[in-house]
């Protein structure tokens, strides 16, 4: 059987928090028909893929990149980097690497990337599943730390609402400093 990894990110859009990948390999017989886009799942759908994922993947990882470091190498490099990072927590070598997007990061396998492959690919769907499901949990429990932006609810996103509350509060540790925020 051949092993092939899906990878993908969740958080370039947002000005506040980590960028996140996440990288899976799935066994054949994995439940496939739950698998979509992470965008276009409800969050309780992401949640039961999530746990169904975890419990069945061959291997998965979840790299992250802080927001100082994005500042310091912006968005596409340390989106490059979160993937790197997902892909090198595995305790197996995947024979095959399938990243969603038009650019590949610097791992050690045979690799190849797909536009949209979010779109079209189980196991970069279950990447991008694992992706967001990670980072909103880091955003919602981060809000328990500072509760003045609202971070819970925009998961860092530049809302209305979290922009107003930027310029009440001014920018917090999490904020992509590099971004235009107000």
């Amino acid at each position: 059987m051949k092993l092939v990894c899906g990878i993908d990110e969740a958080g370039r859009g947002p000005i506040a928090g980590p960028v996140t990948a996440g990288a899976v390999i799935l066994p054949s017989d994995f439940p496939y028909e739950i698998l979509n886009d992470s965008k276009l799942l409800s969050e309780k759908k992401r949640k039961y893929a999530t746990e169904i994922i975890l419990e069945n993947a061959i291997a998965y990882g979840i790299g992250w990149v802080w927001p100082s470091e994005i500042d310091d190498i912006n968005i596409h490099n340390a989106s490059l980097l979160a993937m790197k990072r997902a892909y090198t927590q595995f305790h197996i070598k995947a024979d095959f690497a399938l990243i969603d997007g038009k650019f590949i990061p610097d791992i050690d396998v045979k690799s190849e990337a797909i536009v949209k492959g979010d779109l079209k690919i189980r196991e970069i769907q279950a990447a991008s599943i694992l992706a967001k499901t990670a980072r909103d949990r880091w955003m919602i429990r981060y809000s328990w730390i500072d509760n003045r932006y609202g971070f819970e609810k925009h998961k860092g996103y530049p809302t209305k609402y979290h922009r107003q509350q930027c310029r009440e509060y001014g920018i917090s540790y999490i904020h992509r400093k590099s971004f235009k925020i107000l």
